[in-house]
């Protein structure tokens, strides 16, 4: 059994909710016992034996029949979670000022001319890196006010994804490691 990191992308924003209880239900329904959940963002820390690929095939498909709610998931392996983590390109950013650090896991690294086509929409003073399967990107005047969108981004580099802020990730983590290895 590996611990898994799992994501869903755009739940409890714009009206489309997924209460955490019903979500861990969902999980124990299709064989996950245990999943626990870090905040009211779809973030769930759980153990199985299935591939990261199969288990976001499961979890979507389990999520639109069971819940009603069509959205996607980035699972990802607690070693591969360390590994993101690891591989951080703004360090200093993670230690001054995590909230405006966001980590992006992709459904698929983008092409380099995918990721140049996203730093030329960048206009104010937001920065982007991207390795392999994630982006990474600053907001030093915070997300609120950027222009640096979700869709922006996704439209840019060609593939989905969702975004943590870098205390949400480095509790993500934790709370993985908690589980063991």
């Amino acid at each position: 059994m590996t611990t898994h990191v799992a994501l869903l992308r755009a739940v409890n924003v714009g009206g489309r909710s997924v209460a955490m209880e019903a979500l861990r239900k969902l999980f124990a329904g299709v064989g996950i016992d245990g999943a626990r959940t870090l905040l009211q963002s779809g973030n769930v820390v759980f153990t199985s034996g299935k591939s990261p690929k199969a288990l976001e095939a499961l979890l979507e498909t389990s999520t639109a029949d069971r819940l009603g709610v069509a959205t996607e998931y980035f699972v990802r392996t607690a070693r591969e979670w360390d590994e993101v983590l690891a591989a951080n390109p703004f360090p200093r950013e993670a230690k001054a000022d995590p909230g405006r650090l966001v980590v992006m896991p992709l459904k698929r690294a983008p092409s380099r001319a995918e990721v140049e086509a996203l730093e030329g929409a960048i206009k104010r003073r937001e920065r982007v890196a991207v390795v392999g399967r994630h982006a990474y990107l600053v907001y030093p005047d915070g997300i609120g006010r950027s222009k640096l969108t979700n869709a922006v981004i996704e439209s840019r580099l060609g593939a989905r994804g969702t975004g943590r802020n870098w205390n949400t990730a480095q509790k993500l983590a934790a709370l993985a490691a908690s589980f063991g290895r």
